[in-house]
């Protein structure tokens, strides 16, 4: 038995129609925004996702050192273990944003086996395999006494019989709303735990998949994974699902789950739009920047990753212009030298940040906070 969608009420159709304006909004901003603006934002969001569901589980890795990493970066500064759990996730991340518009594709046991193995193949065991369904028992643990248990999964025997459930729920055309269909098969399958490691991964990336999937935006732009790795998010998060009790009880009603859902993705949205609209207000800035002080056009590219992201590699600026490691290795170092960016590190682990005379009304731009609301408390 799975759980049941709870009926949603006045307030949560109209978040969900907020929701719908403001993904429907991103999409036509996306659209009009020219391809080489909207690649460095996606690569971003894409990089916060993974860098914030794996600090959920414990693997602490900056969104910018994610980045760096996801470009194949050798020399960034994370623990083998750290680097090893970011490219995991990257590759699995990378299938599901391919999926995005698949016109044949369908849910079974053996896909989302396969997507545990990108993620955890790297720990495989006899014990704890990859890949397959849990061999005995497993346990959440309480953040605060690691001896006490805060959830017990489901018996190991029920597992294939749930997981068969859940892939016939995945797999039916129902008419419940994308968001909340998503929101719910992430309940269903962190709740079920089918695997020995890596269901919250598994099952915030399952929502990922599905929210994609309603055909509006594209994975990185419409994920909750990185507002939901947010500490305070975070701790809502586990709050909201140890609501659900210490083991397996389905038949209850989920109708808060939906909702903080519902805030995730309508806070999600705005974040987003939120960054485009900083990242457009910052590259007006620094072209006039550009224009005053005689700039190439091209060096925008590295000067707006700076400011937005705080620095730069040679080999990212090089792949975004199309240009010869010599020119993107000159463009640096001039900028350097007239005191725009500032180099730090040595030779391969090189990146460049904001020098002294970098353009101050861009850098003020880019680092303004914004303000997210919540769309019930109106």
């Amino acid at each position: 038995m799975l759980f049941p969608t709870p009926a949603l009420d006045r307030d949560d159709e109209r978040v969900l129609a907020e929701v719908e304006a403001a993904r429907d909004d991103l999409q036509m901003a996306v659209r009009s925004t020219p391809t080489k603006w909207t690649d460095g934002l996606r690569r971003f969001l894409t990089a916060d996702a993974v860098a914030g569901s794996n600090s959920i589980e414990g693997f602490q890795v900056s969104t910018a050192d994610a980045a760096d990493l996801m470009d194949g970066e050798q020399d960034v500064d994370v623990s083998v273990a750290n680097r090893e759990e970011t490219l995991a996730y990257q590759r699995m991340m990378t299938y599901i944003q391919s999926l995005h518009e698949s016109p044949d594709f369908t849910y079974s046991k053996g896909f989302l086996n396969a997507l545990h193995w990108m993620l955890q193949g790297h720990h495989h065991t006899s014990r704890q395999p990859a890949g397959q369904w849990r061999r005995g028992p497993v346990y959440v643990t309480d953040a605060r006494d690691a001896s006490v248990a805060a959830y017990t999964a489901p018996a190991v025997e029920d597992v294939p019989d749930l997981m068969s459930e859940l892939i016939d729920w995945l797999n039916d055309q129902a008419p419940d709303h994308p968001v909340t269909r998503a929101a719910m098969a992430h309940l269903h399958l962190i709740s079920i735990h089918p695997w020995a490691d890596g269901n919250g991964r598994m099952s915030r990336s399952l929502q990922t998949l599905l929210t994609a999937r309603s055909g509006v935006l594209a994975p990185e732009f419409s994920s909750i994974e990185a507002w939901l790795g947010r500490p305070g998010n975070t701790w809502e998060y586990y709050k909201v699902l140890g609501a659900r009790g210490a083991t397996y009880l389905p038949d209850q009603d989920v109708h808060d789950w939906v909702r903080f859902n519902l805030v995730a993705s309508h806070q999600q949205a705005q974040s987003v739009r939120h960054r485009m609209d900083r990242s457009a207000r910052t590259l007006a800035a620094l072209e006039g920047a550009a224009g005053k002080a005689g700039w190439d056009e091209r060096l925008l590219t590295a000067l707006h990753e700076v400011a937005l992201s705080g620095r730069v590699r040679r080999s990212r600026y090089e792949r975004a212009e199309n240009l010869s490691r010599q020119q993107a290795q000159r463009d640096l170092r001039d900028l350097a030298e007239r005191g725009v960016l500032s180099s730090v590190g040595r030779t391969r682990a090189r990146f460049y940040e904001a020098g002294d005379s970098f353009p101050g009304n861009a850098l003020e731009l880019a680092r303004t906070p914004f303000t997210l609301t919540d769309p019930y408390a109106r």
